[in-house]
């Protein structure tokens, strides 16, 4: 391709990425704003369930839907902030066979089940497994108005992607907030003022439970302020991550489009969080008419390498499996300098696959020693805000990609 044709790809890239942008900024603060008020009200419930020992159940059937049902759990079970509460959450998707079935087998009455539906066939076992969910009495939550869920989040976005990081950042925020309910004393409409949240076997990690109580009220605007401002935050660091790393984007596009026409397979990865949505960008890749393969979805492959070598080997060894020249590899880190995603990067160099990183802080370990071909940096020290920025930063790559 000429030098012109080139410059005017990148042009077309660039305009491209301005209008995902502002698409994304609109939609943020129209969902956001109309919403905090009642998932203000749902982080209150949400907490009183698992305050009686409830659980978080997710459901997803498809590829994407799963990755977000694994990542709203493992936010949950395994908090990033130090100190919060491990609070009890599952993952249910469609290789556990028909979700209502699971649901009917494992939901609890104090349960809190959570139903993502991206699609007609999808939103139909979701609406299934809802209704079993509401017969055994738990409180239900779903993103399409066909679920019929007591809690109902329908983003008003045309674009699937954009629907999912609206989705996405609802699900960081209720994970984050209901952690503040379990920090006071909250009163109970029309009651006798009671305690209605304890911290139970972790109550040494929740000192002010001992406190008096406080109104309701006053906590749940304190938390409607929080959702805004959250949201505020997430749509800030989204255009940062988009207008510094435009030129990075547009360049990796462009690797990622030669790999793919001459025949070559893109492997994504990350850990976490970061698993999952390498999970679901192998997916987009695939829905879009890509080879994609995520490193992170066979846990028979990676419990062997973790346990019979290690767990810095757990991708590095696919590679050195899979990966040939010609092929692509996108890892995804919050930090930068995850052992087992800088060794997959540098297995990767050694046999010439094309390497594209998306990270955090300021990039670790691999921008310092420059372990991948493209990196975007998304410059933020908070896990949730920077892997929704990263969610729109690699749903962006994928629209450049085509």
């Amino acid at each position: 391709m000429s030098g012109p044709a080139l410059t005017a790809l990148a042009d077309a890239d660039g305009r491209r990425i301005d209008d995902q942008l502002h698409r994304r900024t609109a939609a943020n603060l129209r969902f956001f704003s109309a919403e905090a008020a009642p998932i203000a009200a749902l982080c209150h419930q949400m907490a009183e369930r698992f305050a009686r020992g409830g659980r978080l159940i997710a459901l997803g059937a498809t590829p994407a839907d799963r990755s977000d049902a694994r990542h709203v759990a493992v936010e949950f079970v395994h908090p990033v902030i130090v100190g919060k509460r491990a609070l009890p959450a599952l993952a249910l998707g469609p290789e556990g066979g028909a979700l209502a079935v699971q649901v009917d087998l494992l939901a609890r009455t104090e349960d809190v089940v959570i139903s993502f539906g991206s699609d007609a066939d999808a939103v139909a076992d979701g609406v299934r497994a809802v209704a079993v969910a509401r017969a055994r009495g738990c409180l239900t939550l779903g993103f399409r108005a066909g679920m019929k869920a007591e809690w109902l989040f329908d983003p008003s976005a045309d674009d699937p992607m954009v629907r999912q990081e609206l989705i996405e950042t609802l699900y960081h925020v209720l994970w984050e907030l209901v952690h503040v309910f379990f920090e006071h004393r909250g009163l109970l409409a029309g009651r006798t003022p009671r305690p209605v949240h304890d911290a139970g076997a972790s109550a040494f990690l929740y000192p002010f439970l001992a406190e008096s109580e406080v109104a309701l009220g006053p906590v749940l605007e304190d938390v409607r302020r929080s959702v805004v401002m959250k949201a505020r935050e997430t749509g800030a660091l989204r255009e940062r991550t988009l207008r510094e790393n435009g030129r990075v984007l547009a360049d990796a596009a462009a690797d990622l489009r030669r790999c793919l026409s001459g025949g070559g397979t893109v492997f994504t990865l990350g850990n976490g969080g970061s698993a999952t949505d390498a999970m679901d960008l192998a997916a987009d890749l695939r829905a879009a008419g890509h080879p994609a393969v995520d490193l992170t979805e066979d846990t028979a492959i990676i419990t062997a390498i973790a346990n019979d070598i290690g767990t810095e080997a757990i991708f590095a060894r696919q590679v050195i499996a899979h990966g040939h020249r010609g092929d692509a590899l996108i890892a995804l880190s919050t930090s930068g300098s995850s052992a087992n995603v800088i060794s997959a990067l540098a297995e990767a160099r050694r046999r010439d696959l094309v390497s594209v990183a998306l990270v955090g802080y300021d990039g670790g370990r691999i921008v310092s020693e420059r372990l991948a071909d493209r990196v975007i940096v998304t410059p933020s020290e908070y896990i949730p805000r920077i892997q929704e920025a990263q969610a729109s930063a690699y749903h962006v790559l994928c629209e450049l990609v085509g």
